[in-house]
Order: C-alpha cells, then sequence, then structure tokens
C-alpha cells in the first residue's frame, strides 16, 4: 500500500503535458504590441511531434521571453486543444491558425519563433510574416530560430547528402515501434544539426529550409548565423550602399547560458 501510495504522489507531482486549464482566443485585429520583439510559437503540440522533441526547446524559450518582457502568441489549429503542451498557460494572446497563417500585424523587428514544422506550419508563419514586413518601412530586421524547439520530419535531407543514413538510422530507433503516420515521426531541428556535424553542411541546411526572402524582401542583405560560430552567411547582397539587413539566427536553444547572458 505504500509503494502504491509513493507511486501516486510521484505521479501527480510530475509536470502536466495536457491541456491549459482555460484559454480565450483573440481576434487577429485585436492583437498589438507597442514592443520591438515578439515570441510566435506555432502549433507546439503532439498531434504532429508526438514523441515532444520540441517541449523543452518551447518551454525554455517561453521562458527566456517572459524574463526578457517579450510578448508571446500562441497559434492554435482546429484539432484537439488538449495535445499542446507548452508548460506555460498565459501567453499574451491565444489566435486561431490552421495552417500557421498570421492575420495580425506585426511591427516589432525582431521576431523570436518556436513550435511548428519546420517545412509546413512555421513555414507558413515565417512567410506571412516576411509579407507583413515588406509593406513596412526598410529597417534591419531579425529572426531568432531557437532550434532545439523546432521539429522536422527531415523532408529537406536528400538521399545523397552524406548524413542521410545517419538520419535515416536515427528516426528508426527514436521512433521503433511507433504507429505509422506523421505524428511521431519527427526530430528537432537541433537533432538534426547532430546527425549533421559539419559545419559547413549545417550552413548548406539551414539555407534550404528558410522562407523566400527573394520574393518580398528583394532588395534586403540577408545574413545567415549560428549558433558557437564566428561565421556568417550571406544569402543575398542586398541592394544599395547601405542596404536593410534581414538576420537569420539560429540558436541551439534558449536554455543556453552564453546566448542569456548576451540578450539579457
Amino acid at each position: 500500500m505504500k509503494t502504491l501510495a509513493a507511486i501516486v504522489l510521484l505521479v501527480s507531482s510530475l509536470p502536466a503535458l495536457a491541456l491549459c486549464p482555460s484559454r480565450t482566443m483573440s481576434d487577429p485585429a485585436q492583437v498589438h504590441f507597442n514592443s520591438d520583439s515578439l515570441m510566435i510559437v506555432t502549433h507546439a503540440s503532439s498531434n504532429d511531434d508526438g514523441r515532444l522533441s520540441s517541449k523543452f526547446g518551447v518551454d525554455a524559450a517561453v521562458r527566456h521571453a517572459r524574463l526578457n518582457r517579450v510578448p508571446v502568441v500562441y497559434l492554435q489549429d482546429d484539432r484537439p486543444a488538449q495535445n499542446y503542451f507548452m508548460e506555460d498557460c498565459k501567453p499574451d494572446h491565444w489566435v486561431f491558425s490552421m495552417d500557421g497563417e498570421v492575420k495580425f500585424d506585426v511591427t516589432a523587428s525582431h521576431l523570436y519563433v518556436v513550435g511548428g514544422h519546420l517545412e509546413e506550419c512555421l513555414s507558413r508563419t515565417l512567410h506571412d510574416i516576411l509579407e507583413i514586413w515588406s509593406k513596412k518601412p526598410r529597417r534591419d530586421l531579425t529572426v531568432t530560430y531557437f532550434m532545439d524547439g523546432i521539429f522536422s520530419n527531415g523532408k529537406r535531407i536528400e538521399p545523397e547528402d552524406p548524413y542521410h543514413k545517419s538520419f535515416v538510422r536515427f528516426m528508426g530507433v527514436v521512433n521503433y515501434a511507433r504507429p505509422a503516420g506523421e505524428t511521431f515521426p519527427k526530430l528537432n531541428l537541433l537533432e538534426t544539426m547532430g546527425l549533421i556535424i559539419n559545419e559547413q553542411r549545417q550552413f548548406d541546411y539551414l539555407t534550404r529550409v528558410v522562407p523566400h526572402f527573394e520574393r518580398t524582401l528583394p532588395d534586403y542583405r540577408v545574413e545567415l548565423t549560428m549558433s558557437d560560430t564566428n561565421r556568417t552567411r550571406v544569402l543575398q547582397p542586398g541592394k544599395g550602399r547601405r542596404p536593410p539587413v534581414l538576420r537569420l539566427e539560429f540558436i541551439d536553444s534558449a536554455d543556453n547560458r552564453n546566448y542569456i547572458k548576451l540578450s539579457g
């Protein structure tokens, strides 16, 4: 009996992964912020990320936003709400978004992103943000990706890539005996970097998955940076003597102590 009681106590003390007790969806027209920074959490749920590969990263990112007074918006689709796994149940806004679309105005020049399917819903979020930014006065812009909070099915990894076999092996192990379909076969972006290992190839891969900036911001200089490197890859030179800069910043994790020190 004592053993049973101890087990019940242990289980009851574990952090909940399921439904926040209450949530009120905001009308996109009413979503406004005065901050120059914003975090968007796109579809952070086990509806797609069944093994919760991105949960730690999402929670760390939201805590980072709170510590730095960055407003947070959660995007939610029409699938089971109880599968949304964010630890923090009090974002500034919950907004309905079926495919990751952004229907509210974004005046911030620094966007932080986590959650979301890298190649699907998160891609839609980022393309919409670039479209919104393209209609505003030219200025320097930054998108920060927290890689351990973004999940992927690896669809941009090609069979001829040197790390393709490692990817297939990894996915086979972490999805062993899991149900077939799109729910479980996911890994987070930081895990993908761990499979690639080679820095040059990591840059090459990230270049494949960024949004199509050349369509919406053709005059901007576009730079890609990555955690723990001193290198910047220029993806687009921009036009004019001093073009505005779009910086695409890939950070291992908001839990990275060096990043917290620099940004805090």
